[in-house]
């Protein structure tokens, strides 16, 4: 049987988790809401880079990217930080929505399924 590795699990969700070589996370947001939308991606891909080291890979292993806005006008601004982060070539599959956000502070969401 392959082993389930899970990140930090609570009773409601795990940070990450592991199976098959294959990491999901869960849907970071911004640990400081009060940043704008620059900011605010910025902090949320900096805990993904944390969460994929974690599991023993990095961004060059995306394979898709679930991206929530709370105003799709951000759009821009979070490509912005998000083409940045990502290396060239490394662009993984990905949706971006807008949605309404469990905490109207958080302007992104963003939620990645990546390989070891």
């Amino acid at each position: 049987m392959s082993r389930i590795i899970r990140t930090e699990a609570s009773p409601v969700l795990s940070k990450a988790v592991e199976y098959h070589g294959f990491v999901y996370t869960m849907g970071v947001v911004a640990q400081d809401p009060s940043g704008d939308i620059t900011a605010q991606t910025q902090d949320v891909l900096a805990q993904i880079d944390a969460l994929l080291e974690t599991h023993g890979t990095d961004n060059t292993r995306l394979l898709q990217a679930q991206i929530w806005l709370k105003n799709i006008s951000d759009r821009g601004a979070m490509n912005e930080v998000w083409t940045k982060w990502l290396p060239e070539g490394q662009a993984p599959v990905r949706a971006c929505v807008e949605a309404k956000l469990a905490d109207p502070a958080y302007l992104v969401e963003i939620m990645i399924t990546a390989c070891r």
